[in-house]
C-alpha cells in the first residue's frame, strides 16, 4: 500500500476510534488558566518583569503537577539575548519545558506556546495601559499546560516536549534558545506544532499553517478539517506573499529555520491585538474550548499517523 493512503487509512480509523471514546480537555481548567494569565496583576507579562516570573512559576507549577519528566534543572532553560530596540540585555529569560515518553517512537512532536507579552505600554482611549495578552498568547500558553495534562495520562505513540516559550514578543527568543540547546539531535523531531492566538474569530475559522511545505500533513488533517467546529482552514504559508505568509511569524520559526515540519495554529489578527483590549473579557469561550480540542484531535492524528522510525 503507498504510504500516504496508509497514512490516510489510519487517520480515518483512528477519528472513527477518537470519536467512539470522546477525548477531550477540560474545559474548565482551560478557561480557568487563560483567567489567570491575563489578569491586570501580572501586568502583561513582558520578559523580565514580576508579572512574567509570576507567570512562569503557575507554568512550572502546573508541569510538576501534572508530572511532566524534563531534561532541564526545574523544568527551567534559561538563556539571554539582546533586545536591540531596547538596546538592553536581558539576562534572565526563561523557557519552561516538560516531556511525555512515547509508547512506541522516540522520535519527537514538540508543542509549543510563548506564555510573554508586551507589557504595560500606551494608554487606550479609557486610560488602560495594561497590555493583557489574553489571545496572544494566554490562550495558547493555557492550551499548552492543558495538552500535556491530557498526554500525561494518555501516553502518545511519538515523545512529546511540552514548551512555554519565553521572550517571543522580542524576536522569538525562547524558541531560538530551544532550537540552539535542544536536549536530543535535531533529527528526531519530526513536527513543531505551535499555537498562538487561538481563542477568538468572528468567523469561526482556526488556521492550521505549514501543510504548503509539507503536503503529507495536509493529508493528515483533511479529515478533521472536512465537519470541524471551528473551521480548519489552510494556508498564510506560501512564499513571496509578504504579511500573509505566517512562517516567520512566531515560535514555529525557528523550528522552520532548522528543517523541522510546522503546524501553527492561530486564528487571523483582530481589532484588539496588541492592544490592552485583548483581555479575557474580549475571548470567545465557546470558540476557544472548542480550538482547543480541534487541535488536541488534530494531535492525535499527527500521533498516529507520521513515522514513528
Amino acid at each position: 500500500m503507498h504510504p500516504t493512503i496508509k497514512n490516510a487509512l489510519n487517520c480515518l480509523l483512528f477519528l472513527v476510534f477518537l470519536q467512539a471514546n470522546g477525548q477531550s480537555i477540560d474545559d474548565k481548567s482551560l478557561i480557568e488558566t487563560i483567567k489567570f494569565l491575563s489578569t491586570d496583576e501580572l501586568k502583561g507579562r513582558k520578559t523580565g518583569s514580576e508579572g512574567n516570573a509570576e507567570a512562569r512559576d503557575f507554568i512550572l507549577g502546573q508541569f510538576k503537577n501534572i508530572g511532566l519528566e524534563t531534561h532541564y534543572p526545574d523544568y527551567q532553560q534559561r538563556f539571554s539575548f539582546d533586545n536591540r530596540r531596547e538596546n538592553t540585555t536581558y539576562e534572565n529569560a526563561v523557557n519552561v519545558v516538560g516531556f511525555v515518553a512515547g509508547s512506541s517512537s522516540k522520535k519527537l512532536i514538540v508543542i509549543t506556546a510563548h506564555y510573554d507579552h508586551i507589557g504595560i505600554g500606551k494608554p487606550d482611549a479609557a486610560g488602560d495601559s495594561i497590555y493583557n495578552g489574553a489571545d496572544d498568547n494566554a490562550s495558547g500558553t493555557a492550551a499548552l499546560i492543558e495538552l500535556a495534562k491530557y498526554f500525561n495520562k494518555n501516553r502518545p505513540e511519538h515523545s512529546m516536549i511540552f514548551a512555554a516559550l519565553d521572550g517571543e514578543e522580542m524576536g522569538l527568543q525562547g524558541a531560538k534558545a530551544l532550537v540552539k540547546d535542544f536536549p536530543f539531535p535535531m533529527d528526531q523531531i519530526v513536527l513543531n506544532i505551535n499555537m498562538d492566538m487561538i481563542s477568538r474569530n468572528e468567523k469561526g475559522e482556526l488556521y492550521a499553517s505549514g501543510t504548503y511545505y509539507n503536503p503529507s500533513l495536509k493529508t493528515i488533517l483533511e479529515s478533521i478539517a472536512a465537519e470541524s467546529t471551528p473551521k480548519l482552514l489552510f494556508g498564510h504559508d506560501e512564499p513571496n506573499t509578504g504579511p500573509d505568509n505566517w512562517t516567520q511569524s512566531s515560535d514555529h520559526g525557528p523550528f522552520f529555520n532548522a528543517n523541522v515540519p510546522h503546524i501553527y495554529f492561530g486564528v487571523e489578527d483582530h481589532d484588539d491585538y496588541h492592544q490592552p483590549s485583548d483581555s479575557f473579557e474580549n475571548i470567545d469561550q465557546r470558540f476557544y474550548i472548542n480550538a482547543v480540542n480541534l487541535i488536541l484531535k488534530c494531535t492525535l492524528a499527527l500521533d498516529a499517523a507520521l513515522p514513528k522510525e
